[in-house]
């Protein structure tokens, strides 16, 4: 069909274009979309199997939708990318503020149109992307903004009495009519604001101020809401919520992979960043898993979440830490350490909410944790459990039958244990940072026994990547002191700490003596 010959009523019924309610039209396309074995969804990872398919099933049938979930779990996007299962074209009355149907007038500005001009009425193509309409809910909405009033200038403008239907203004539900329309964080929405959404839901009724007003509203509706919201700020109303045929519980990514692909894919890297900056796979799994940590945590509050926007955040700024070295050095190529995960703090610190125990250890300190957390974690995934060899050294003795197979470390923590010490800044030469790293006995032949085909800058990765390691299972000991992280051995580094402490007591008692 030509819509460019289509210009009047007439026009569009000889075209034989037959009308379909929102609803129907989105779930014609969406069967068309299943058949092709397409996927409306794109870009929206870890679904496939759960929320996608529970919203293709309420599509189908008709419902209106209820996203429920935590944020950052992709909600406003699945109901932005509804728009796409909508026809590419329908025809609108021309002038009108409720996208009037030609073929089934709503508002009485159509019908005086039709009524006057029949088959010469002019008729205008309105895109799918104009058929969409959002709103943030917030506690200031009134129904006039969501419905509509009475707007006193239009009427004297057009000297009309206030009982003409004329004078109204409509609001951004009917001016959605035809489309979809999404009202975000739901519960913030006041109960007799929640209540106007009624007749609209169920009849498709408007009321506005005293109108004997009936216009069925053709409107897909999407709400989104974060469970949070129920005990901290508002609820839905029973009523209304009823009235949802269909609510669908949204998630975070459950396993490292599709985190790791959602990261990708909205990290917002510049191609000279790209050009100038390694990334491996390990820092990206520790920033990943840094988010598994904080969901889990003590300290951080599970009914706010964590949203996948942390880690996004966070990997960005690992990027930016190591252009900012490399910028300092003048070095014209460099690779993300895990040093410079320092600089990802930050982007922690504000995207995570925390419980009272949480606000006494500190946002500073939980992000700290939440880091070795995530060390700790992927570490056994490529070395050996340090803590197999902790169990070794308090196991007791063995029969000669029974020998203990050697500590994979032992050599290393051999190094710490004469006294000597490490210190990587954390905006060290790339040079001076290998250096420092090589000096560690046994720390290049441990690598180089589990990764002998690592070239020479994953090795120098991987080493300081098993300092970290062992100073996260307490193998030696790590202190993050003005961009300066100094290694340690374990047991030297708590005699100090037991002396100074010991010290600061023997200057109270002298000071209680002198008294």
């Amino acid at each position: 069909m030509d819509i460019q010959k289509i210009k009047t009523l007439g026009d569009l019924k000889k075209s034989g274009y037959k009308s379909l309610s929102v609803k129907e039209e989105v779930r014609k396309n969406l069967i068309t979309s299943i058949r092709n074995k397409e996927n409306p969804f794109t870009g929206i990872l870890g679904y496939e199997d759960t929320v996608i398919p529970d919203t293709e099933r309420a599509l189908l049938s008709r419902h209106n939708i209820l996203f429920l979930g935590l944020r950052g779990q992709a909600k406003t996007r699945m109901a932005r990318q509804m728009v796409d299962l909508l026809d590419e074209y329908i025809p609108v009355i021309a002038g009108s503020e409720v996208n009037d149907d030609p073929l089934h007038p709503l508002s009485k500005y159509a019908k005086d149109l039709i009524a006057e001009h029949g088959d010469e009425t002019p008729i205008q193509w309105m895109h799918r992307s104009e058929r969409y309409g959002e709103k943030l809910a917030t506690p200031d909405v009134s129904v006039a903004d969501l419905i509509g009033d009475i707007d006193p200038i239009k009427a004297a403008n057009l000297r009309l009495s206030f009982a003409d239907e004329r004078v109204i203004h409509y609001g951004i539900i009917p001016r959605s009519n035809r489309g979809i329309f999404v009202i975000n964080e739901l519960p913030d929405l006041q109960a007799r604001i929640q209540v106007a959404l009624f007749n609209i839901l169920q009849e498709g009724d408007i009321q506005i101020r005293g109108f004997k007003l009936r216009m069925p509203l053709d409107i897909l509706f999407v709400f989104t809401a974060n469970p949070e919201d129920y005990t901290n700020r508002g609820s839905i109303v029973t009523p209304l919520k009823d009235r949802i045929e269909s609510q669908i519980l949204t998630h975070y990514p459950k396993n490292i992979e599709t985190s790791l692909a959602i990261t990708e894919q909205e990290a917002h890297i510049l191609e000279e960043q790209k050009e100038k900056i390694d990334v491996s796979d390990l820092v990206k799994r520790l920033i990943e898993q840094l988010a598994f940590e904080a969901r889990n945590n003590e300290y951080v509050d599970k009914k706010s979440g964590v949203s996948a926007r942390l880690t996004i955040a966070a990997f960005e700024n690992a990027v930016s830490s190591a252009e900012r070295r490399a910028i300092i050095h003048t070095e014209k190529h460099t690779q993300v350490w895990i040093s410079d995960l320092v600089g990802i703090i930050p982007a922690i610190t504000g995207k995570i909410e925390l419980v009272y125990e949480g606000e006494q250890e500190g946002p500073y300190q939980v992000a700290v944790n939440l880091l070795d957390k995530a060390i700790r974690s992927q570490f056994i995934q490529y070395f050996p459990n340090p803590e197999q060899s902790k169990k070794r050294r308090v196991a007791g003795k063995k029969s000669v039958e029974e020998k203990e197979p050697e500590n994979p470390y032992k050599a290393i923590t051999r190094w710490f244990d004469a006294g000597n010490h490490v210190d990587l800044f954390v905006d060290m030469k790339d040079e001076d940072k290998v250096q420092a790293l090589y000096k560690v006995d046994g720390l290049y032949a441990f690598i180089k026994k589990h990764y002998h085909h690592a070239n020479e800058k994953e090795n120098a990765l991987l080493m300081e990547f098993v300092l970290h390691g062992l100073a996260a299972y307490s193998l030696i000991s790590k202190k993050v002191i003005e961009g300066k992280i100094e290694f340690k051995d374990l047991i030297g580094s708590m005699m100090n700490l037991g002396s100074m402490n010991f010290s600061e007591e023997d200057e109270d008692l002298n000071e209680d003596d002198f008294r």
